[in-house]
């Protein structure tokens, strides 16, 4: 095994030390030249990614969602509201049924924090208590609260007495 012990000198060096200089004063130094080819090539990584990602989003169109049956018109009064899942088993939804007889589908996902709303058929909204948020039960519009987006609608068909989802806006 090779000898250990310090060799003399200004700075008492190792025996290692010798065999693998480094200058560590200067492997963690950082030249101008470096750091700005890193800038530029990061800079144009992250312009590439987005590119990508844009035609991607232009090129790829999910599939349209299929009708689903919600239930009977009877089950929903007028001032009455009935909970639904569309266009997947993990996306809940809401119908109501206004005064005047005319269906609406929101989203049950508040834009805000993705908290549920509720029907307040008291107050004509759909009401988000975990920030005390609201919506028009007519165009889903945020009324009230943090909400700055409106509930996503669900386009509804009846058919024969059933009431159908059949798409989704945005």
């Amino acid at each position: 095994m090779a000898d250990e012990r310090p060799v003399a000198g200004p700075r008492a060096r190792h025996r290692h030390e010798e065999d693998f200089p480094i200058e560590w004063e200067r492997d963690h130094y950082v030249t101008r030249r470096e750091f700005a080819k890193f800038l530029t090539l990061g800079s144009g990584l992250l312009a590439a990614a987005n590119v990508l990602m844009a035609i991607v989003g232009r090129l790829w169109r999910p599939a349209a969602p299929v009708a689903a049956r919600i239930g009977r018109s009877a089950d929903v009064p007028p001032g009455g509201s009935m909970l639904f899942r569309y266009p997947t088993p993990e996306d809940p939804c809401i119908v109501l049924r206004e005064g005047t007889g005319e269906l609406r589908a929101y989203s049950q996902i508040c834009t805000h924090l993705s908290c549920a709303v509720v029907h307040r058929p008291d107050r004509d909204e759909l009401f988000c208590p975990c920030h005390r948020g609201s919506f028009s039960t007519t165009e889903g519009r945020p009324t009230a609260g943090p909400p700055t987006r409106r509930l996503p609608r669900i386009r509804l068909e009846e058919r024969g007495g059933e009431i159908f989802a059949v798409g989704v806006e945005a």
